[in-house]
C-alpha cells in the first residue's frame, strides 16, 4: 500500500474499493481530486487502473521506475501503469494464457500515451537479442507513423487519435517479443474534408507542406502555405504552438525505413492528390449539368488514372438496373459531395493499406512454440458532442459493446474468484446494457439493419424516410426517442432530423442528415500500386449486395469482442481533468461526466458487492504479524492458522471477514483501516525492537571481526618467524600468503612479448614452479605469435634466421642487413631476357652481379638467377654458366664489409669452368637464399684474411681482403686479387 493509509485524509485511498461510501459519486470524485493534487495520477478499482492526465511531465517513467515494478505483486507499491503492465506480463508467462489491456477514455485523456508507456515497458524490460531489439524498435517506430496519418489536432487534444487501434504483441516461450499485429477501427474520414473551427486535418498534410523539401513539393505540385488548400482551411488553424510539423516530418521519414517501408513516393502522391481533390472546383451549366472548372491533369497523374475517366466520375453517376447501365449527370451539390466522398475513401483505404504494411514488418518471421499474446486496445471513449453524426453513433455503439463486455468479464472474474476460494457468491444488481446493444445491432430490427436497407433502396437516399422507418420499427423501445415520439419538454431540445438513444452513460441525440456514396469505379483502373491494391476490380464485378459501412463496423466489432473474450482482460480507464489542457486544474463537472461514461461506478459496485479487501494469506500475515505476539516475529505453522490467530487477536467479528482457500476476504474498509491504524501505532515499538536487534547484531559482528583480525595477525607474525622452516602449522598461512601474493603480482606483470625477458623474482619455495611457469608462458607467447604470422612474413623470418646462423658475429656488414627485408627478386621481370624467362620460368630469384675472370680478373656484368634446383649466370640474352646445387662444394666470403663471394665448383668435372668469383651489392641476401635453396647452409665459409679458389685443374688463385676508405677490387702482388673493403664509418653503401 502507499506510505500508509494514515495519509488517506491528504492523498485519499489508492484503491477505490476501500472507499467507505462506495455508492457516492461525490466521494469517488473527491478521492480522485485529492490524489490529483498530490500528482498521484493512478488509482485502482480492484484490478482496474484509473489514470488522470496530468498535462505535465512527471518523473515516474524512468528506467529505475521500471525496475522498481518488475516482479512486484500488484498491490505492494503505489498504483502505476508499469504495475499493470508487469502484472499482465507475469500472468501471461506463468498461466500461459493470452492477455489483453483495454484502454479507454475521452479524446485528450491520455489513451495513446498509456499505450506508448506499456509498449516502452515491454521493449525495455523483456529479454531480447539483436533480432528482437529490432522488432522492439519497429514496434516503437510504428507509433509516429500511425500518429501522423491517424491523429489530428482537435478542440480537446492537440494529438488526438482519430481511429481505434488494437495491437497484438506476440511473445515466445522465454517471454521475449517476437512479433506484432495491428487492427484499426473507424478512422474519422470526415475530418479529411471538414474540420470544426480551431481543429486541423490529419497531421501528415501539414507535415508534408512544412517539412518536405522544395524538390518534393515541386514534384507533387504543392505549395508550402496550407491556406491555399480548401481541405486545410476550414478549421482556420494551420499552426499549433505545441506541435512542430517540420520536426515531426523528420521523425516520420526516419521511422518509415525502420518499419521496412520503401514506397514513400506512391504514398505521398496519394496525400497530395487529396489536397488537389479539395481544390477541384465545379461550375453549373444552364441545363443544370455540372462541369469541372479547374485543371485536373496533375490530379489524375497523382492518382494514376485517366483524366477523362476521373472527370466523368466526379460529374456523373452510373446506375445499373435490369442489366442496363444508365449514366446521369450530378448537380452542383452532388458533384461536391462526390468529390469529398472520393477524398475520404482514398485516404481511408490508403490508411488501411499503411496499417497492413506495418503489420508485414511486425509479423512473426519464425513460428515460435509456446508463444503467447498481449493485446492493447486503444479506442475512443464514450463522447457526446454538440452535433453527433454517424461516426459518433459508431463510436458510442463500440463503447456500449465494450461496457457490456467489461461488466460481463468483471462479474465473471469476481464470481470465479469467489468459487475458487470457496466463498458464497451474492448476486449483484447492475444495469445490463444488452437491451441497448440489441436496439442497435439486432438483425432486421436494429438501427444498423434499417440504415442498410435505406441505403440500398432504389432512388435517392432520404433522411426523412430513414427516420420514419426507425419510428415505425423501434418507436416503442424505452431507449429510443424522436421529435415525433417525444413529449413536449423533449421536443423543445430536439430537431426533427434527430433521434435520441438512452445509452448506459447518458442520452445522446444523433443527426440523420448526410449523403452516402459508394466506392468510385474509376479508382479500380489506377496504376498507383497502393490504390490498385486498395480498390480491387472484384468490387466492381461482384454482383452481391454490397456491405454498408455500419454493417462492416458492426462485424469488425463482433470480431474484436471475440478476440477480447478469448483473453484475460486488464483495464486502463483514462480521465481528462479539464478541457483547457492545464496542469493542476480539476474540473469536477467534466470529470463526473467521464466517470459516468466510463462506467466506473458500475465497476466499483460490482467489485464491492461482497468484500472490499482481499489478500493472499502470506501477504496479509507478513504485513500485520507484528500486531499479535503469537505471530511475531515469525509464524511457523500453516498460513491459514496464522491468519486465523491474527484476526482473532485483532477482534474481527465473523461478519467482517471470511477465510478462503488461499485468501482472506475483509468486508468493510473500516475494518482494514482500524488494522492499519493499529499497525501505525505499533510501529514505534517495532522500531525499538528492530533497532536494538540491529545494534546488537552490529556489535557482535564488530567483535567477531576484531577477534578474527587478532588471530590473523598472530598467525602472520608466527609464520614470518618460521618462514625458513618446513611447511607446517606454524608457517602455512604466511607461506600461502607469500605464494598467493607472488602469483597475484605475476598475473599483473607477465611479459607481453617474446622479446621481454623480465620475470618477477619468486620466493624460495616457488623457484622451481616459477621457472616452469616462465617456460610455459614463453612457449604460449611464441605459439600465439607464430599463429598470427602470415605465410609471406614466415618465409621472410626463416630466411633471416638462416642469415643469422651463417653471418652473425662472422661478417662486419651483417648488423646493417638485419633491418632490411629480403626481396623475392632484385630484378624486374622486364630486366630479364624473354628467352631466358621462357627457358627457366617465372618463379626465380634474380640479382645483378659482377663476375671476375679467374685469369686476369677482368670484371664482367652478369645476372645471377636462382631456381629451385640450379643457378645460372646470364649475359644479356645468353646463359653463360649453370651451377647445379648438388655439385656446389661450398661458398666462401670474407669477414669484412665487402660484397665478394666465391662459389666453389668441382674442377674434375669438364662441364664446370672452375670456381666463380662474384661481387654483389646484396651478398648476404644472395648467399642466404642460395644456401637455403641448395640446402647447404653449413657449406658457407667466412675467412678473415684471404680466400683460395680453383683457377683450373690443379691450379689455385688467392683473393686478399684488406680494409680501406672505399671499396676497390684490383690485381695485387704476386698475381693475387686484392679486395679493399670500406670501413664501417665510411660514407659508401653497406654491402649487405
Amino acid at each position: 500500500m502507499e506510505s500508509a493509509l494514515t495519509a488517506r485524509d491528504r492523498v485519499g485511498v489508492q484503491d477505490f474499493v476501500l472507499l467507505e461510501n462506495y455508492n457516492s459519486e461525490a466521494a469517488f470524485i473527491e478521492n480522485l481530486r485529492r490524489r490529483f493534487r498530490e500528482n498521484l495520477i493512478y488509482t485502482y478499482i480492484g484490478s482496474v487502473l484509473v489514470s488522470v492526465n496530468p498535462y505535465k511531465e512527471l518523473e515516474i517513467y524512468s528506467k529505475p521506475q521500471m525496475d522498481r515494478y518488475r516482479g512486484v505483486s500488484f498491490y505492494e507499491i503505489s498504483p502505476h501503469i508499469y504495475a499493470l503492465s508487469d502484472n499482465t506480463y507475469r500472468a501471461m508467462r506463468t498461466e500461459r494464457k493470452d492477455q489483453c489491456i483495454l484502454i479507454s477514455g475521452e479524446s485528450g485523456a491520455g489513451k495513446t500515451e498509456a499505450s506508448k508507456k506499456i509498449l516502452l515497458y515491454y521493449a525495455v524490460t523483456c529479454p531480447t537479442n539483436d533480432r528482437m531489439a529490432a522488432l522492439g524498435d519497429r514496434l516503437l517506430q510504428s507509433n509516429p507513423v500511425l500518429e501522423a496519418f491517424g491523429n489530428a489536432k482537435t478542440l480537446r487534444n492537440d494529438n488526438s487519435s482519430r481511429f481505434g487501434k488494437y495491437m497484438d504483441v506476440q511473445f515466445d516461450f522465454r517471454g521475449a517479443p517476437v512479433g506484432g499485429h495491428i487492427l484499426n477501427y473507424l478512422l474519422e474520414k470526415s475530418r479529411v474534408v471538414h474540420q470544426n473551427h480551431g481543429e486541423r486535418n490529419f497531421h501528415i498534410f501539414y507535415q508534408l507542406l512544412d517539412g518536405g523539401d522544395d524538390d518534393l513539393l515541386n514534384t507533387l505540385n504543392l505549395e508550402r502555405n496550407p491556406q491555399n488548400y480548401r481541405y486545410l482551411v476550414k478549421g482556420n488553424c494551420p499552426r499549433v504552438s505545441s506541435i512542430s510539423d517540420k520536426n515531426n516530418w523528420k521523425v516520420v521519414m526516419k521511422a518509415l525505413p525502420v518499419i521496412g517501408f520503401t514506397e514513400e513516393e506512391k504514398l505521398l502522391n496519394i496525400i497530395a492528390s487529396v489536397l488537389h481533390l479539395g481544390n477541384t472546383q465545379f461550375g453549373e451549366a444552364e441545363e443544370g449539368e455540372t462541369y469541372i472548372t479547374t485543371e485536373i491533369s496533375n490530379l489524375a497523374k497523382l492518382l494514376g488514372v485517366d483524366g477523362s475517366a476521373l472527370r466523368e466520375a466526379l460529374t456523373h453517376k452510373k446506375l445499373t438496373a435490369k442489366g442496363e447501365e444508365m449514366i446521369t449527370p450530378l448537380n452542383f451539390e452532388q458533384a461536391e459531395s462526390a468529390r469529398d466522398a472520393l477524398a475520404k475513401t482514398v485516404y481511408g483505404r490508403a490508411f488501411t493499406w499503411l496499417v497492413e504494411k506495418i503489420n508485414q514488418s511486425l509479423a512473426l518471421k519464425v513460428h515460435s512454440k509456446g508463444s503467447s499474446v498481449i493485446g492493447l486496445l486503444d479506442i475512443y471513449g464514450f463522447e457526446v458532442l454538440q452535433h453527433n453524426s454517424f461516426e459518433q453513433f459508431c463510436i458510442n455503439y463500440c463503447n456500449e459493446k465494450l461496457q457490456q463486455l467489461f461488466i460481463e468479464l468483471t462479474l465473471r472474474s469476481e464470481q470465479e474468484e469467489y468459487e475458487t476460494e470457496g466463498i458464497a457468491w451474492e448476486p449483484v444488481q447492475y444495469f445490463d446494457n444488452k437491451i441497448i446493444c440489441d436496439l442497435i445491432e439486432e438483425k432486421h430490427k436494429g438501427i444498423i439493419s434499417i440504415l442498410d436497407e435505406e441505403c440500398l433502396r432504389p432512388g435517392e437516399t432520404c433522411d426523412v424516410s430513414f427516420l420514419e422507418k426507425l419510428e415505425g420499427t423501434v418507436g416503442g423501445h424505452p431507449h429510443f426517442v424522436t421529435h415525433k415520439l417525444a413529449n413536449g419538454k423533449t421536443r423543445r431540445v430536439m430537431s426533427r432530423e434527430e433521434f435520441r438513444l438512452l445509452h448506459y452513460a447518458g442520452e445522446v441525440n444523433y443527426n440523420v442528415t448526410g449523403k452516402l456514396f459508394n466506392t468510385f469505379l474509376v479508382m479500380c483502373q489506377s496504376d498507383n500500386q497502393i490504390l490498385s491494391h486498395c480498390f480491387r476490380r472484384e468490387e466492381v464485378i461482384d454482383q452481391k449486395r454490397p456491405e454498408m459501412a455500419a454493417t462492416q463496423f458492426k462485424n469488425s466489432l463482433m470480431k474484436l469482442m471475440e478476440i477480447l473474450s478469448s483473453k484475460e482482460p486488464s483495464y486502463v480507464r483514462c480521465i481528462k481533468p479539464n478541457d483547457a489542457k492545464q496542469p493542476g486544474k480539476f474540473d469536477e463537472v467534466l470529470v463526473r461526466h467521464q466517470v459516468k461514461y466510463l462506467g466506473l461506478m458500475e465497476n466499483l459496485r460490482v467489485r464491492r458487492a461482497g468484500f472490499a479487501y482481499r489478500r493472499r494469506f502470506e501477504a496479509f500475515l507478513q504485513r500485520y504479524k507484528p500486531l499479535c505476539p503469537e505471530t511475531w516475529p515469525n509464524w511457523h505453522g500453516r498460513l491459514v492458522d496464522g491468519v486465523l490467530t491474527l484476526v482473532k487477536h485483532l477482534g474481527y467479528k465473523d461478519e467482517e471477514y471470511k477465510l478462503g482457500r488461499s485468501k482472506i476476504f475483509i468486508r468493510f474498509p473500516k475494518t482494514l483501516f482500524s488494522t492499519e491504524d493499529a499497525l501505525e501505532a505499533k510501529k514505534p515499538e517495532i522500531v525499538i525492537v528492530i533497532q536494538s536487534g540491529w545494534r546488537g547484531m552490529k556489535a557482535r559482528r564488530r567483535a567477531k571481526r576484531r577477534r578474527q583480525a587478532a588471530d590473523l595477525i598472530r598467525r602472520f607474525i608466527k609464520g614470518f618467524i618460521y618462514r625458513h622452516g618446513e611447511y607446517g602449522p606454524e608457517n602455512d598461512y604466511f607461506l600461502d600468503h607469500v605464494r598467493y601474493s607472488f602469483l597475484k603480482n605475476l598475473r599483473k606483470n607477465l611479459p607481453k612479448s617474446v622479446l621481454d625477458k623480465s620475470w618477477p623474482t619468486p620466493p624460495p619455495s616457488l623457484v622451481e614452479a616459477s621457472e616452469h611457469l616462465q617456460r610455459l608462458h614463453m612457449r604460449n607467447m611464441v605459439t600465439k605469435y607464430c599463429r598470427r604470422v602470415q605465410p609471406e612474413w614466415k618465409k621472410q623470418m626463416m630466411q633471416k634466421v638462416a642469415a643469422s646462423e651463417i653471418f652473425k658475429d662472422q661478417k662486419d656488414s651483417y648488423p646493417q642487413s638485419v633491418g632490411r627485408l629480403f626481396l623475392d627478386s632484385r630484378l624486374e621481370r622486364e630486366q630479364i631476357n624473354l628467352k631466358v624467362v621462357q627457358t627457366l620460368g617465372n618463379d626465380k630469384y634474380g640479382v645483378s652481379v659482377t663476375k671476375y675472370d679467374r685469369r686476369g680478373f677482368k670484371p664482367r656484368s652478369r645476372q645471377l638467377l636462382l631456381t629451385n634446383t640450379f643457378a645460372v649466370l646470364v649475359d644479356k640474352t645468353k646463359i653463360k654458366q649453370r651451377i647445379d646445387y648438388t655439385a656446389l662444394r661450398g661458398i666462401s666470403l670474407s669477414s669484412l664489409s665487402d660484397g665478394m663471394c666465391v662459389l666453389h665448383m668441382p674442377t674434375e668435372d669438364n662441364k664446370q669452368k672452375g670456381d666463380l668469383l662474384l661481387l654483389c651489392s646484396h651478398v648476404i641476401e644472395l648467399v642466404t637464399k642460395l644456401a637455403m635453396m641448395a640446402n647447404k647452409t653449413s657449406y658457407v665459409n667466412i675467412n678473415p684474411g684471404s680466400i683460395r679458389f680453383a683457377v683450373a685443374r690443379g691450379k689455385e688463385g688467392i683473393i686478399d681482403f684488406v680494409r680501406g676508405t672505399e671499396l676497390k677490387v684490383t690485381k695485387g702482388k704476386r698475381g693475387h686479387l686484392l679486395v679493399v673493403s670500406h670501413r664501417e664509418n665510411s660514407k659508401h653503401t653497406d654491402w649487405v
